[in-house]
């Protein structure tokens, strides 16, 4: 884990959160500032800056993961978007890998 890793910190519950769901794997949290009433980052347990260095194995246990956590937050059935920003221009913001799943509201496209 790397120490000034706010995720890091997070992970390690040095930072309070409102998790959704954990494993030896991963976290699920609500994002603190949401952009729709349902918003939670998948985060690995495991630091890693983003999709680019990810293990794909890694990758596909995330993914594999939204079904239930779209499941818990009761946006399954009228759908959701899942976003993996990498880098600056990206729109990463903090660099460890997570995963948003956004829902809750009809989302509009281009997002930007």
């Amino acid at each position: 884990m790397a120490e000034d890793c706010i995720f890091c910190r997070i992970i390690k519950g040095e930072i309070p959160s409102n998790k959704v769901y954990e494993d030896d794997k991963m976290v699920a949290i609500h994002d603190v500032a949401p952009a729709a009433p349902v918003h939670v980052l998948l985060l690995p347990k495991e630091h890693t800056d983003n999709v680019t260095t990810a293990a794909p194995e890694l990758l596909a246990y995330m993914l594999g993961k939204v079904k239930t956590i779209a499941e818990q937050t009761g946006i399954a059935e009228k759908g959701f978007r899942v976003v993996i920003n990498t880098g600056e221009e990206g729109g990463q913001t903090v660099n460890h890998l997570h995963i948003h799943v956004i829902g809750g509201k009809a989302l509009g496209w281009p997002p930007c």
